[in-house]
């Protein structure tokens, strides 16, 4: 058995930083990570010759301003994503180029999307970002989902076609399965739906030299034998003495825990005393996104030389969202797609060999041959990883923001809770897990108080 100031569960972004700051205020730590690895949702995987791509979170843009600061910090630089040249977009059976943002698709389709987003960002603005079920008419907006307000204010097939499009690359779910004051709150947290869409400009505008599991790998670096790999948490004693963290092959005796994992996997934690149930029910509510995320690697991005940016929009998919994501160096070449929602599921159940097929099949159709030839395949499918079970990050159903959020961040007795499923700003994406891991350490060491002597 071993001792600490506090007990971190998880070592991706928002446990590590957690981590980070209060060892910098004099605590000491001790986090423990389930997988052989840190980094949580993001994860490198190598191309060979010090090139990486990411099977998992990759992007920050503007205002993500506490993910850029830290990684300047632990020495991480970013470069743009490739946006030069003509998109693509596949829709109503039809293949069109274009530059700029507004697509060639029917006028009418497009302002009746305009409008939608329009309507959705000023209801946004009306969601407080640290108590949604507070808003304005909280319970009418939590009782309906996005797919439903859809159906009274999308007035075009195709507007419903590309907002349901939207909503899948954004949550990795189905209007279907959000709750209107989840899409609210979410929207309200990066700023406007648009940014959360947009590469140039918005949440996908840079990328991580080196990968964005790079940041947390420098951090584990910085915490050293305070990280222990390998050792999913079993157990949690907790009385007002402090917690008992048990996991495999170790006990840590702590004065207060932060748990940063996400909802659905603390409700698979044993709990002495049981949780309340108003916090056990709502990690029974809150589930992740499906994403399978595909990359198709050549020895060089032609499509470049064609004119073309990578990124392209398709209603028939599988693969509706791709972008090019070739390292900074320019080589290899890499288009990257995702099966997210409904269409992550279908696919999950199909072979390896299946989903390259259809995935390669969907990019020769926007790129030309040579994109269903590629000398490597990628995936990574998130709801099968043990100690993820989805990505890109939880959303509410309808009635969980007004039933259950105040449990969301609210400490239960000594344990705390982190995780960029619990930012008020930018909720979900690597932005959200860093504030959230300041907010969680910043609650500990005010309980802590004069119990933290600096070691120096």
């Amino acid at each position: 058995m071993s001792e600490a100031d506090v007990a971190v569960v998880g070592a991706g972004l928002a446990g590590l930083v957690a981590a980070r700051e209060l060892r910098a205020a004099g605590a000491s730590v001790a986090v423990l990570e389930a997988r052989d690895r840190v980094g949580g949702r993001t994860l490198n995987e190598p191309l060979g010759d010090g090139q990486v791509v990411e099977v998992g979170g990759q992007w920050l843009g503007p205002t993500q301003d506490r993910i850029a600061a830290l990684a300047r910090e632990v020495g991480v630089d970013t470069f743009s994503t490739h946006v030069t040249g003509a998109r693509l977009i596949e829709f109503d059976g039809r293949l069109r180029r274009y530059t700029g943002r507004i697509p060639r698709i029917g006028p009418a389709v497009l302002a009746d999307v305009q409008q939608a987003m329009l309507k959705l960002d000023r209801l946004a603005r009306r969601v407080p970002l640290d108590a949604p079920w507070e808003a304005p008419r909280a319970e009418h907006l939590d009782s309906q989902t996005l797919w439903s307000w859809m159906r009274r204010n999308v007035y075009t097939r195709g507007g419903r076609a590309l907002l349901e499009l939207a909503t899948e690359a954004v949550w990795a779910a189905e209007p279907a399965e959000i709750s209107l004051l989840h899409i609210l709150f979410y929207i309200h947290s990066a700023g406007r739906f648009e940014v959360l869409l947009e590469t140039e400009g918005g949440a996908q505008q840079d990328r991580f030299v080196g990968g964005s599991q790079l940041v947390s790998l420098r951090m584990a670096e910085e915490l050293g034998d305070a990280v222990e790999l390998s050792a999913p948490v079993r157990r949690i004693e907790h009385s007002s003495d402090g917690v008992l963290v048990v996991a495999d092959g170790d006990e840590i005796r702590a004065r207060r825990a932060i748990v940063a994992i996400p909802p659905p996997l603390c409700g698979r934690i044993a709990y002495d005393p049981p949780l309340p149930g108003y916090r056990d029910q709502l990690t029974q509510r809150m589930s992740q996104g499906s994403v399978i995320k595909c990359m198709a690697v050549y020895d060089a991005p032609f499509w470049r030389d064609e004119g073309l940016s990578g990124e392209a929009t398709s209603d028939a998919g599988p693969a509706k969202l791709t972008f090019d994501n070739t390292p900074p160096s320019g080589s290899p070449g890499v288009l990257v797609g995702f099966l997210e929602g409904a269409r992550a599921r279908q696919y999950g159940r199909f072979t390896p060999a299946q989903r390259r097929e259809a995935v390669l099949k969907g990019f020769a159709r926007l790129f030309g041959d040579r994109a269903g030839r590629p000398d490597r395949f990628i995936e990574r499918a998130w709801a099968d990883e043990e100690w993820s079970r989805g990505c890109y990050g939880c959303y509410m159903p309808p009635g969980g923001w007004t039933q259950f959020g105040q449990a969301l961040r609210t400490p239960i007795g000594p344990i705390h809770w982190a995780g960029a499923e619990t930012a008020t700003v930018w909720s979900g994406y690597m932005d959200g897990a860093v504030q959230s891991g300041q907010r969680a350490a910043s609650e500990v060491l005010s309980a802590l108080g004069s119990a933290v002597v600096p070691t120096g």
